[in-house]
């Protein structure tokens, strides 16, 4: 879209005002298109970072607490070596503040890692999975709970699992854990099983072929999602996705015809009404998107067509927050077409899937290169954590936060001006259009000899910046000085170089002959 003004001496005050009128229908419009929905600002907080993996987050009573494959923790803005302090894959925060609290149980041996992290319903004891043999000094079996008043390790829940834990889930009495495992305390339990919170294995058994990496609990409803690697379960074609009765195990609801082969389910996570989930694709143009259906019926109620591994999700006041490395969305509304960059960080509107002009950004970072790994909403601010090594550009390793404000960070790439052919007494400008993280619609202050004469706005994102043009009637033949900035509404950024242009001269009358 061009957005073109013409400025006459004497008439500034009435341009103005018709750009402005112009300028609100297109916000009204752009806001009639996305919605209501507001997302984070993109602006990261300051956070504390890790030296290694964070694959899982847990938010409660106000402590966030991070598990994955690391050995130190180090300050917001430290460099690695520097200032770390030793917190062996497993490491808690304040929620409010991003400070690192004195809870420090170390976890090691055998794969060395902690996958999973989920707290009971009253919020007094934290589980704790994954690939280890140690808690503490302490001879454990990949899974544990911790008492968090004290920081200290529970004597009664110690099952005995033979592979990796990879999902943690809370239900009425039981304890929920899914992976890689087939045997637990010497008997068969094939990638999930149900323990009571003093550590008994229950009788709650299903059949599963390849490992659980999520699991949702729905109790107003009767069910267990459980999503992960698996293509047959309880002797049916189940593709990733379904629904087990919490007491016994069986079917409840199949979801067979969701996902294609090959495509796996992440991550899970819910509102009132829907649950989401995140898929990886095992192929070139497998299924990599976001899935919302009912928790009621089990109807799907929509999935988007990003390529790109998803590994995880949170929802949060109507927006669905996803890390991957989101790639060619060009048929998600909202969405952008195959470009030089991968997106790690999404926002989508729970109602339509509709992606929003919320853009803040890592690396791949290390270990496969996919970014973020996981994310939960604490408080309203959003924590991810995964295998990056930068955020929005700025060493950032394994954690970072999002939070509703304040917007900090002004628009990029401040325009360079040119020229195009004119009328007498008009110099006609032309470039390109800046972007923003979280705002679509950005204003271009235009200065003439250090004062403003145009503010005319446009949408635009990375992706795609439109060409715009203003014409300045000015003198025929007069020579002046342009600079322009671009504003949010909250941040401008640094004016441009100055351009100098010469007003196209007005013709001499023609020679008779």
């Amino acid at each position: 879209m061009r957005l073109r003004k013409s400025m006459k001496r004497g008439a500034t005050t009435a341009s103005a005002a018709a750009l402005l009128a112009a300028a609100s229908l297109i916000t009204a419009t752009a806001a009639a298109a996305d919605g209501d929905e507001k997302t984070l600002t993109a602006d990261a907080l300051a956070t504390w970072q890790t030296d290694g993996i964070v694959w899982s987050i847990e938010y409660v009573d106000g402590v966030v607490y991070v598990g994955g494959t690391f050995d130190k923790v180090r300050p917001p803005g430290a460099k690695p070596g520097e200032q770390e302090v030793a917190r062996k894959n497993f490491a808690a925060f304040d929620a409010a503040t991003g400070a690192l609290l004195p809870c420090a149980v170390p976890f090691t041996g055998s794969g060395d890692t902690v996958r999973a992290l989920k707290a009971s319903q009253d919020g007094r004891i934290l589980y704790v999975g994954g690939s280890f043999t140690k808690a503490g000094k302490t001879e454990v079996a990949s899974a544990v709970a911790l008492n968090r008043a004290a920081c200290s390790l529970r004597a009664d829940f110690r099952p005995n699992m033979t592979s990796f834990v990879r999902a943690i889930e809370v239900m009425g009495d039981s304890v929920y854990l899914g992976g890689d495992f087939t045997v637990v305390n010497g008997k068969d339990r094939e990638r999930i099983a149900a323990f009571t919170p003093s550590g008994k294995l229950l009788p709650f058994k299903a059949e599963i072929d390849a490992p659980v990496r999520a699991i949702l609990a729905v109790p107003k409803f009767g069910k267990l999602l459980v999503g992960g690697d698996f293509y047959l379960l309880n002797g049916e074609l189940e593709k990733s996705l379904v629904a087990l009765h919490p007491r016994t195990g069986k079917t409840v609801t199949s979801y067979a015809d969701w996902l294609p082969p090959r495509s796996s389910v992440k991550a899970l996570t819910r509102d009132a009404d829907n649950f989401y989930l995140a898929a990886e694709g095992r192929g070139t143009g497998i299924f990599d998107g976001r899935i919302a259906g009912r928790l009621d019926n089990g109807k799907m109620v929509w999935k988007d067509t990003c390529l790109g591994a998803t590994q995880a999700v949170a929802v949060h006041n109507g927006v669905l927050y996803s890390g991957s490395h989101a790639h060619n969305c060009r048929d998600t509304p909202g969405g952008f077409p195959e470009y030089n960059n991968r997106q790690h960080f999404l926002a989508q509107s729970v109602r339509n899937r509709r992606i929003l002009h919320w853009f803040p950004d890592t690396d791949g970072g290390t270990g496969e290169g996919n970014g973020p790994r996981a994310m939960v909403m604490a408080g309203g601010v959003l924590w991810a954590g995964g295998e990056f090594t930068e955020v929005n550009g700025k060493r950032q390793q394994s954690l970072t936060r999002f939070a509703a404000g304040p917007d900090r960070g002004a628009p990029k790439g401040v325009p360079r001006l040119e020229t195009l052919p004119s009328k007498a007494g008009q110099v006609r400008l032309f470039w390109r259009a800046a972007w923003d993280r979280d705002d679509a619609e950005l204003k271009y202050l235009i200065y003439r000899d250090g004062i403003l004469v145009a503010s005319p706005t446009q949408r635009s994102t990375e992706w795609d910046r439109p060409r715009m043009e203003y014409t300045d009637s000015v003198a025929p033949g007069s020579r002046h000085r342009y600079r322009i900035a671009v504003t949010d509404g909250k941040n401008t950024s640094l004016r441009s170089k100055e351009f100098v242009a010469t007003a196209t001269a007005e013709k001499g009358p023609k020679e008779k002959r």
